[in-house]
């Protein structure tokens, strides 16, 4: 029996689909009922067979913070997929964020531990590698985590949980950390994740950045996932990305294959470091909630280069070219606005 958290997320629902492929017997925990629909608003990309595959999968109500529903949750259990997480950038979500990221998985790893689970896949981020002085000089698994850095509260509570999960490796549970990139594949276009990015270049992005980052197709994670825990690897971690790409290159081919205009101003330092204090005045004055920190402006310039040869030699796997999986995702979000 396999266990996968974070089941109702864009890498979890994309997961259990592909699971269900294999005619394993899944299940899977949920918070909130009314985000089980857009699982099956995944599934509906992929099949028309959507409610018979819906009804294989185990549903349990439980929380990864309350130990005695996720308890519940863990019987029977031979291999877990940890993908729940907080994804936020702001500074006063650092309590939220540590509590589901950090102790929610030491609760996951604890159960691991006491339940004997044979394998833990977790679902962690490239926010967790290290970042070279040098923008030259690519970024691989061994480059050094500097805690006195200025990280994101996302990451540093994203390298808590990573933490938590080499506890577990101590105490007898084999594990695998996948490290992917910005996730690009179809979906949950309000849900403030990455799949929003598409959703936010449609309705019109004035501004562009020249800071580089990596992504990756959900499929591409999904596979590494599936493929790393069916192999004999095991307490390693590994970079999961197809391509580096500015920004502003990301958004450019977004755009064209939206068939709206790519952003055509430049957001420069200073553009950046008002945006952010005006964001920052904004939430203080109306309690709304911030739409650009001062970590995103970091991040926006910022020209970070990884590698994921590791994976790449590990597996002789094969990423989906960006140029494609933006295309892809692009035809179902305008077929979805037609609904």
């Amino acid at each position: 029996m396999i266990l996968v958290t974070g089941g109702t997320g864009l890498v979890g629902s994309h997961l259990l689909f592909k699971l269900l492929q294999t005619n394993a017997k899944v299940k899977a925990i949920y918070r909130r009922e009314q985000k089980l629909d857009l699982v099956k608003k995944v599934f509906s990309y992929y099949t028309e067979d959507v409610e018979s595959l819906y009804k294989r999968i185990e549903w349990l109500e439980a929380d990864i913070t309350d130990v005695p529903s996720l308890a519940e949750a863990f019987k029977q259990v031979n291999y877990v997929y940890h993908c729940a997480a907080l994804v936020s950038f702001e500074p006063d979500k650092y309590r939220q964020l540590r509590k589901i990221n950090i102790e929610g998985t030491a609760n996951v790893v604890n159960l691991c531990i006491s339940n004997q689970i044979k394998k833990l896949c977790y679902v962690s981020s490239i926010a967790t590698i290290g970042h070279h002085q040098n923008p030259g000089q690519v970024i691989t698994e061994e480059t050094f985590w500097n805690q006195d850095d200025d990280n994101s509260t996302y990451a540093i509570t994203k390298y808590g949980a990573e933490t938590e999960v080499w506890r577990g490796t101590q105490e007898g549970v084999d594990a695998v950390i996948l490290n992917p990139g910005i996730i690009i594949g179809p979906g949950f276009w309000n849900s403030g994740g990455s799949s929003s990015l598409i959703k936010k270049i449609y309705k019109g992005m004035a501004y562009f950045t020249h800071g580089v980052t990596g992504y990756v197709d959900v499929d591409d994670v999904v596979n590494a996932m599936l493929l790393l825990m069916l192999s004999d690897i095991k307490n390693e971690r590994f970079i999961v990305i197809s391509e580096n790409l500015s920004f502003k290159e990301f958004q450019h081919q977004t755009a064209l294959a939206l068939n709206v205009e790519p952003p055509a101003k430049e957001a420069t330092a200073f553009i950046l470091a008002l945006g952010w204090r005006l964001d920052w005045l904004y939430q203080l004055l109306t309690g709304k909630r911030r739409r650009l920190s001062k970590q995103m402006t970091k991040s926006a310039k910022s020209i970070t280069t990884y590698d994921a040869s590791k994976l790449k030699n590990a597996l002789d796997f094969q990423f989906k070219p960006m140029a494609i999986s933006i295309k892809d995702t692009a035809k179902l979000f305008l077929n979805d606005l037609k609904k």
